[in-house]
């Protein structure tokens, strides 16, 4: 590892304060953030209504779709999310807007003499700094989502959340969630809270059991997707089947099969809440408008999109980076160049400890090439050992020198322009954002 090395960007000189001061280790446990949040006067108990969302895949875009439906109907809106991509601000939205560098420094020393140099993680202290930040602003609803597992994360600080949300669980963080796939859904279930409702995913078997027993234990009404509600596609529209009645809505702003599963648990979410601001106009209105930046996003600006444009090429960027978000994304990328026959180009950059084979698997048969790089990170998986995995698959793959290199090599390739996608990591995806402020999440 490079000693000089920091995952932040150079803008967040606050954060690099905090970083030095706190190290990124995570240990599961709420001991440290309660003593904390406790200092500063409990601030998650001064909060607008709270929806609580855990899961391993799809929590981003689903708390994306909460909060836009939300906003739709005139709300205010408190969000966190993790990680950031380009600038730690976008961590932290506060009444719609992401905190400023004001109060980003003004909040990180109240939380500091809170804390008065006691041991703490810089996510907790993250997580500390943004409901601290939050209790000072009104508003109508705060989106939090979960950080890792659910049970000891950080976030996991409410008594009595208005909603928890569990999507999708599967196979990621085995060395600190798994190995069994129960481990890891106990650890999401634990998110769940003695009365309060809980709205569920579709889930694998043996993940159905573990959410459904603490839920059970808790006396949580738990409402699930595929038998109490379901959501899915018909004639391009999103047909939302609640328990009380149909809606049929546009279809999710987010491209994939998948988003219409999001934001069909999104709905139930909402509608679970029952703010009365919140019509079905407004719904309408938010899943049609949503925007979750690194998720199947079309890149139409910046030096990427300047190389791609005059081949007629188009780039899309995702943060999937397991087997099952991997699933996912294949099958987006298949529908399409279904819808013109041109080749399905990959540029892969991945941290280690995922499940790199498993993610390749998905693709075959849906990906012509797949460019492997490196990023900045002492953690990334060398780009030989990515090559060597999707080769091992049958995908035709090999090393490249960085983003722009990939999608030079991928430009080059005879034939119809490509659709390229960029994906793996969210380390990744931030930096390839991060290379012009055209594309810096807003």
């Amino acid at each position: 590892m490079r000693p000089e090395y920091d995952a932040i960007r150079a803008s967040d000189v606050t954060i690099a304060r905090l970083r030095a001061l706190h190290p990124s280790l995570i240990d599961l446990s709420t001991g440290r953030i309660e003593r904390l949040l406790t200092a500063l006067g409990r601030p998650q108990d001064r909060l607008p209504p709270v929806i609580h969302v855990a899961g391993t895949n799809g929590k981003g875009s689903t708390c994306a779709y909460l909060r836009a439906i939300a906003e739709a109907a005139g709300l205010k809106v408190h969000a966190i999310i993790s990680p950031h991509l380009v600038r730690f601000a976008e961590r932290i939205r506060i009444a719609g807007q992401l905190i400023t560098d004001e109060e980003l420094s003004l909040r990180i020393d109240e939380v500091e003499a809170a804390n008065q140099g006691q041991p703490i993680s810089f996510f907790e202290i993250t997580t500390a700094l943004a409901l601290h930040a939050f209790a000072q602003t009104p508003a109508d609803l705060t989106v939090v989502e979960v950080g890792l597992g659910g049970r000891f994360d950080a976030s996991n600080v409410f008594a009595a959340p208005a909603v928890s949300v569990i999507t999708p669980v599967d196979y990621d963080h085995l060395e600190m969630l798994g190995p069994e796939l129960s481990k890891i859904a106990w650890e999401k279930a634990g998110i769940i809270k003695r009365g309060r409702p809980v709205v569920v995913a579709r889930q694998l078997e043996e993940a159905l059991q573990a959410i459904e027993s603490e839920a059970q234990t808790l006396h949580a009404p738990m409402t699930l997707m595929g038998r109490d509600i379901d959501a899915f596609e018909q004639n391009g529209r999103l047909v939302v089947q609640l328990e009380d009645g149909l809606l049929d809505l546009p279809p999710p702003s987010l491209f994939g099969q998948h988003q219409f599963d999001n934001a069909g648990l999104a709905v139930a979410a909402i509608k679970t809440w029952g703010h009365p601001a919140i019509d079905d106009a407004a719904i309408a209105r938010g899943v049609a408008s949503t925007v979750w930046p690194g998720r199947f996003q079309p890149i139409t600006k910046g030096p990427l999109a300047d190389l791609a444009r005059p081949s007629g090429a188009d780039l899309w960027l995702d943060g999937a980076h397991n087997p099952h978000a991997g699933r996912a994304l294949a099958d987006a990328v298949a529908r399409l160049a279904a819808r013109d026959g041109r080749p399905v180009v990959m540029i892969v950059g991945m941290l280690g400890r995922k499940d790199n084979r498993g993610f390749f698997e998905a693709f075959r048969g849906a990906a012509h090439k797949v460019f492997t790089t490196s990023f900045e990170s002492p953690s990334a998986t060398p780009p030989e050992e990515l090559a060597a995995s999707a080769t091992a698959v049958g995908l035709d793959a090999e090393v490249a020198n960085g983003v722009e290199d990939a999608l030079v090599r991928a430009l080059a390739r005879p034939g119809a322009p490509p659709h390229v996608l960029i994906c793996g990591s969210l380390h990744f995806v931030g930096d390839v954002l991060s290379l012009s402020p055209d594309t810096w999440p807003t």
